[in-house]
């Protein structure tokens, strides 16, 4: 019973706290470098969309506005079989270097996706949503990063933010995973891209998967063609936090059930003898990760069991009441504004997701279709205010 608390224990403080900090340690010592140099490959903006008539103007508006040569950009709407007019709005920018790419049923955004890399004529392609506001240079900040032979893909920084644009809770947390990402791009290969936006060459899409998540397979495909993944921080994407608590959870078991499904189908990049740095990288950011609810409850359990005994009472005690504080913040919304609570909430918002998550894999369930999450809009400068301070000529 002490074998497992003590393992349980260990691995948790490892995951959160020990790995990104011997990653801080290495790469004190040594950190492996990006080249980088400004450079224009010819680039195709996809952009995944399921009925956003509400905002994919100005999706496409930011994205035309962007800070980088017009004769080199494609931007391809691909639409998820959408039925309230997307299409229609998609279709009125026919000649800007905007082309709609149509999903004739509903079968999820890898599926759509896989439609706009067949007819991308870029030769790096950037993945994004209607949902993400991308800063006026992100674009050219993300190709400098390609200058670099090693690297296959490139992921934006995520901020999240209010409806008007002001950062919120779940900063924190992204701040921590923001600083995680950087350490890991220093060690050698981040092992997940941002979602809302990452670019990863072309070369590498040929086996595009139509089921298994993009963004986390993208850096997958780099590690098995010997390439890095790297972070961006320059390289910036805004998107709005969900007001409900509800749809927080309900996209957070889907992001889950997503990752544990495409790890579940790779382990094989596990093996440390075939990949090295990203094999362990993998193991402890990612497996270890989607393991610690089941960490969390060992810890649990085998403290009740040892309970008796004044170390193991006191760290029982200290669990009961951090369980506590989340779960008041649960039923109390306004003690959120203290950050403690906030925090110890939103930890165990995650480890629930996760165990949904894990429910739904083992009753073979898998999130293939997709409602984009229903955000509120930014409030963001109009395109163009920042055009005409382009560095570059468009």
């Amino acid at each position: 019973m002490k074998i497992v608390f003590w393992l349980s224990t260990c691995l948790i403080a490892y995951t959160y706290f020990g790995y990104p900090l011997l990653l801080w340690a290495i790469t004190k010592l040594k950190s492996r470098n990006i080249v980088k140099r400004e450079i224009f490959p010819r680039v195709s903006i996809i952009i995944a969309a399921r009925n956003e008539a509400g905002r994919i103007r100005q999706k496409i508006e930011h994205s035309l506005a962007l800070d980088y040569p017009e004769e080199r950009l494609e931007i391809l709407v691909a639409s998820d079989a959408s039925n309230d007019g997307t299409d229609e709005i998609v279709k009125e920018y026919a000649g800007r270097s905007v082309a709609l790419v149509r999903a004739t049923e509903h079968k999820g955004k890898e599926h759509v996706q896989a439609l706009a890399v067949a007819v991308a004529t870029g030769d790096i392609l950037v993945f994004t949503d209607a949902a993400t506001i991308l800063e006026p240079d992100a674009l050219w900040r993300l190709m400098a990063n390609f200058a670099d032979p090693s690297v296959g893909a490139v992921s934006s920084e995520d901020v999240i933010v209010d409806a008007h644009g002001s950062p919120t809770a779940e900063g924190l947390y992204v701040k921590y995973e923001m600083w995680v990402r950087r350490l890991e791009g220093r060690f050698n290969s981040i092992v997940g891209l941002s979602g809302s936006c990452f670019a990863i060459r072309k070369e590498l899409c040929s086996d595009w998967s139509p089921v298994l998540a993009s963004d986390f397979m993208g850096s997958l495909r780099a590690a098995r063609k010997g390439y890095r993944s790297i972070p961006d921080p320059s390289a910036l994407g805004r998107f709005v936090a969900l007001v409900s608590p509800q749809a927080e959870m309900r996209r957070k078991v889907r992001t889950f059930l997503r990752g544990i499904t495409v790890l579940m189908a790779n382990l094989d990049l596990l093996n440390p003898f075939r990949y090295g740095r990203f094999a362990f990288q993998l193991a402890s950011h990612k497996l270890l990760r989607f393991l610690a609810p089941f960490l969390l409850l060992s810890t649990l359990i085998t403290s009740i069991a040892l309970r008796r005994e004044p170390l193991y009472g006191a760290v029982l005690c200290t669990q009961a009441g951090f369980y506590l504080v989340a779960c008041t913040g649960g039923l109390i919304a306004p003690l959120q504004r203290n950050r403690i609570v906030r925090t110890a909430y939103f930890f165990m918002m995650v480890q629930l997701a996760m165990l949904r998550a894990w429910g739904k894999y083992v009753l073979g369930q898998q999130q293939v279709t997709w409602e984009p999450s229903r955000r509120p809009d930014i409030t963001v400068t109009a395109p163009s205010s920042f055009e005409s301070g382009s560095r570059h000529s468009r």
